[in-house]
């Protein structure tokens, strides 16, 4: 539970107020609440991980609760070790404070982001740009070595629940692409578009959700943020341009010749994670059919 103690050990703050609690954590494993440290608003997010873990899909074993609970290390280590170096175009909370089993951070929604959920591309896809341009080359230190929480070697069990075909045949190769890229930078893990806190205009935007950050290609955050909001037909004639725009936004020609011809690997790589993960989940669609068999005939 999270106490008025458990902040001002932390924080110091001599005046300390809990609010409403903004949502729980994935599987019950605690909560994120409003705060109000010595008068000024922040958000607290509180690890409390469950005597049994609940997942809504029924993924319930001790490799997914370690994943988790490294989730929210490395999420602690990137806030401590790494958000200073967040240039203005890839605005993120700013950190407060952080413990092992507290984080306590800027309300983005005071700082002026408080929209959610707005189908505003353009300005996701150049805050995803200027993230990976600004970690170019930096090594995952603290954080994942690979980012995502989909990528082959931490998602076994899924893995395994996937009927044969030529994609998982080719899932290994797949992934050896990704991870092998000349060009890694640091990925968000997990940019979907409920990730990312909007102006009120929508012409700003700022990024949560740093559980999942490690090494990659840009285009592992690219090919999910993508799928996350376009639908299919959407994804068959917008795609082409929204790569242009990351790319323009990016602005490093030797990285794009490569991510480029990545970007359909990525995207066959969580149309893999899916099919065993969840089979029939609403981002799978014809398009994802089609990316995956090409990317699994050329391997």
């Amino acid at each position: 539970m999270l106490t008025t103690e458990k902040i001002r050990a932390l924080t110091g703050a001599a005046e300390i107020e809990i609010g409403e609690c903004v949502q729980s954590l994935w599987s019950g494993y605690g909560e994120i609440v409003r705060i109000r440290l010595d008068g000024n608003p922040a958000i607290a997010k509180h690890i409390s991980p469950p005597e049994e873990a609940d997942h809504p899909r029924g993924w319930n074993s001790d490799r997914s609760h370690q994943r988790k609970l490294k989730s929210y290390a490395v999420e602690n280590c990137f806030y401590r070790d790494h958000a200073n170096a967040c240039p203005p175009g890839c605005r993120i909370a700013k950190p407060i404070a952080v413990s092992d089993t507290l984080l306590i951070l800027e309300d983005l929604d005071a700082a002026g982001f408080s929209a959610r959920g707005l189908p505003q591309i353009t300005p996701c896809l150049q805050w995803l740009a200027a993230f990976h341009r600004a970690f170019l080359g930096t090594a995952p230190a603290g954080l994942w070595d690979i980012g995502t929480y989909w990528h082959l070697a931490t998602r076994p069990d899924e893995f395994a629940a996937m009927p044969e075909s030529p994609l998982k045949a080719a899932a290994p190769a797949m992934d050896a692409a990704l991870s092998s890229a000349v060009f890694q930078t640091l990925v968000h893990g997990d940019a979907k578009l409920a990730n990312f806190c909007f102006s009120e205009d929508g012409s700003q935007v700022a990024a949560v959700d740093f559980q999942y950050v490690g090494g990659g290609p840009g285009v592992k955050d690219l090919a999910y943020f993508l799928g996350s909001v376009l639908t299919d037909s959407q994804c068959e004639q917008e795609i082409p341009r929204h790569l242009d725009t990351y790319f323009t936004a990016l602005a490093r020609p030797e990285v794009e010749a490569e991510w480029r011809t990545l970007f359909p690997v990525a995207w066959a790589d969580f149309h893999r994670f899916l099919i065993g993960w969840c089979p029939g989940h609403p981002k799978m669609n014809d398009y994802g059919e089609r990316v995956a068999r090409e990317v699994a005939a050329r391997f």
